[in-house]
């Protein structure tokens, strides 16, 4: 899509391990929030061991903004502790062994494939979810359905950037309550065109710029 030529995720990592705990963060938390703690927590741990050995309370405090922050160090101390006893420490590179992880599921297996390690997977989050609806891809809503539905629509090798575009597409422009229709740069493909204003300076005052949430 030539309306994001740039689109990438928007969780600020360095290798797999810090992508993994962001993304593990991000669970009904902004991205913009996740990139504002994990400075401090990319610091502090910066292997595996070093999650695996985390002081829980510790954590939780750094956390804690990011909601749900006793669960997330749940998940997080235990995904640590199973990369140590199984993995070596390191982060694989297998849908099927990222699955198994504590606190991964799909959803976070495929970004951390698509974007740390370049294998090619579909991210069914919220704003895909609605996307794929409004679009008449399917009317499932189950993710694991979605996921599979859209994989036999679009080449393998456009799975990660198509991910990236429809999520980026579904934070700026088509929102879940008041889509901004009337500027939206596929209103003529889209059969859900006109659910949001249509007029387009109304619509223009409903878009929202990145980077983002």
């Amino acid at each position: 899509m030539e309306t994001y030529p740039d689109a990438h995720c928007e969780l600020d990592f360095r290798d797999p391990l810090e992508l993994l705990v962001a993304t593990i963060l991000s669970a009904q938390c902004t991205d913009k929030r996740v990139n504002m703690v994990t400075p401090i927590l990319f610091a502090k741990y910066q292997t595996a061991e070093d999650y695996a050995g985390a002081d829980r309370a510790e954590m939780e405090d750094i956390i804690r903004s990011t909601g749900f922050y006793r669960a997330k160090t749940n998940s997080i101390i235990g995904m640590a502790q199973v990369l140590c006893d199984r993995h070596g420490g390191e982060v694989p590179g297998r849908l099927k062994d990222l699955v198994t992880l504590p606190g991964v599921g799909r959803k976070t297996a495929n970004v951390v494939l698509g974007n740390a390690f370049g294998v090619p997977g579909i991210t069914v989050d919220t704003h895909f979810q609605r996307l794929t609806h409004r679009f008449g891809w399917t009317a499932e809503t189950d993710p694991v359905k979605i996921e599979q539905v859209v994989a036999e629509l679009i080449p393998k090798r456009d799975w990660t950037m198509m991910s990236h575009r429809l999520i980026w597409h579904g934070r700026r422009i088509c929102h879940a309550r008041r889509p901004a229709c009337g500027v939206c740069p596929l209103a003529a493909l889209c059969p859900s065109y006109g659910i949001g204003p249509t007029d387009p300076v109304q619509a223009a005052k409903l878009v929202r710029p990145g980077p983002f949430s």
